[in-house]
């Protein structure tokens, strides 16, 4: 049996190693066990885990740490100490929860600020300052060039989900913001998928960045099954409908391509009498939130969700998710399944897929290195059948990413073309903010 280490052995102080302990937290995760002593240490950092594996923790303790170290002063109006950037307001929360969490004990302030709700409250309670401040980039931005907060106290800089983050769909944003950060500052960037092309973006950003990967590169957690059912793409809601009752699945994440899919999806659970909700973008962050309780209290059966839920929702002991459709980037496959099997407990992944979808099945299994297990269901084998082997060149060359407008013809991104480094943006952006593209939801 190997040697496992304790929190104390990473250096954290201890407020925090009795918050942990009271929390039954005693042997970090390998994420946890390469990043805090490198954190503490100062050093900007690029880490990568397989999702369920506390990459939360690994960096939201020592960042507490840090700010609490000594008797530091309050925090001044509008300004912040630490700020945590993350994709989406379901993910904003769950940090914030963490954070607030964690921080038992602690004398610091934690906000969430994101998209969907009104801005004033955010404003008001932005104005007195905070410790720590967990944000979408497009709310912040809103909040930033409206004044209602400002940068010079910034001290530490966490990406979350950082593939996500440097997707082109933020650039923008995200160069405004990088533009108003200090350039002393620790950066720290996590996430589960780390494509070469992103890793070439964030070293270029990063000061002599520690990098540390706990387990193999984009894979999904060894404790996920995963499977393909191969299906007629007119019949995957009858599929659907059949394995749900057949199997007596209790708890369901079912993830669809498209906003309206996912409403016509849960209409339809709901007409067979299932208990279904749904949740993307176009709907209010109150139905949102609503919606995710009541899957988490078993109220809802099927929770039906686009990509926004494959990063941020930790449902403790999810025992399936299904993809009803395939994602269109194959890093979201990793971050949907992940959303079962956490914390090393089993879990199922089930993909339905039609003949449609093979483009997006080759990029998947590029990036995953392997071929999912296909399961035939009797009396649903699509005709033509679905290939054993889906063959020819990978769709993503290798990036993790499917070949499409916008990218280069190895599949590598394409940065746009005002880009001059984040932390060189022209300023005339920030003078003129309704320059800014639609920003993706």
């Amino acid at each position: 049996m190997g040697f496992l280490m304790t929190f104390a052995e990473l250096g954290l102080t201890a407020p925090l190693l009795q918050t942990l302990a009271e929390r039954g937290y005693t042997t970090p995760t390998p994420i946890q066990e390469q990043a805090i002593p490198v954190i503490l240490q100062g050093r900007d950092l690029i880490a990568a885990a397989e999702t369920g594996t506390g990459k939360t923790a690994a960096f939201a303790l020592p960042l507490l740490q840090i700010l609490a170290q000594g008797e530091p002063a309050p925090v001044a109006a509008t300004q912040l100490r630490a700020l945590v950037l993350v994709p989406t307001r379901e993910l904003a929360e769950q940090v914030l929860a963490s954070l607030q969490t964690y921080g038992t004990g602690l004398n610091l302030s934690s906000y969430a600020a994101y998209g969907g709700v009104s801005l004033n409250p955010q404003q008001s309670r932005l104005a007195q300052g905070v410790d720590v401040l967990v944000a979408t980039p497009g709310r912040l931005v809103d909040l930033f060039t409206k004044g209602a907060v400002r940068f010079r106290e910034l001290r530490l800089l966490v990406l979350d989900e950082a593939d996500r983050m440097l997707d082109l769909g933020f650039a923008e944003d995200l160069s405004i913001l990088f533009s108003a950060f200090p350039r002393q500052r620790q950066t720290l960037l996590f996430s589960a998928t780390f494509p070469d092309a992103v890793r070439g973006l964030t070293r270029s950003r990063l000061r002599d960045p520690r990098s540390v990967e706990a387990g193999p590169r984009n894979a999904a957690a060894r404790s996920i099954e995963q499977v393909l059912i191969p299906v007629n793409k007119a019949r995957k809601r009858e599929l659907l409908l059949e394995l749900y009752q057949r199997r007596g699945w209790q708890q369901l994440l079912v993830f669809a391509k498209t906003k309206k899919g996912c409403d016509e999806l849960a209409a339809a659970l709901a007409a067979a009498g299932i208990a279904a909700d749904c949740i993307h973008g176009d709907r209010p962050q109150t139905a949102r939130s609503k919606a995710l309780a009541a899957f988490k209290a078993g109220e809802v059966k099927v929770l039906v969700a686009t990509d926004i839920a494959a990063r941020g929702l930790d449902i403790g002991g999810l025992p399936q998710v299904v993809n009803f459709d395939l994602p269109l980037q194959a890093e979201d496959y990793i971050h949907r399944v992940g959303r079962t099997g956490r914390a090393g407990q089993p879990g199922q992944a089930i993909s339905l897929v039609c003949a449609e979808e093979s483009g997006e099945l080759r990029a998947i299994e590029a990036l995953l290195r392997t071929s999912l297990t296909r399961i035939e269901e009797a009396g649903f084998q699509p005709i033509p059948p679905l290939p054993s082997h889906i063959s020819g060149a990978p769709a993503n060359n290798g990036s993790g990413y499917p070949a499409r407008s916008g990218r280069t013809g190895n599949g590598q991104r394409k940065p746009p073309g005002h880009w001059e480094g984040l932390d060189d943006f022209p300023d005339d952006t920030l003078r003129h903010p309704g320059r800014r593209r639609q920003r993706k939801k």
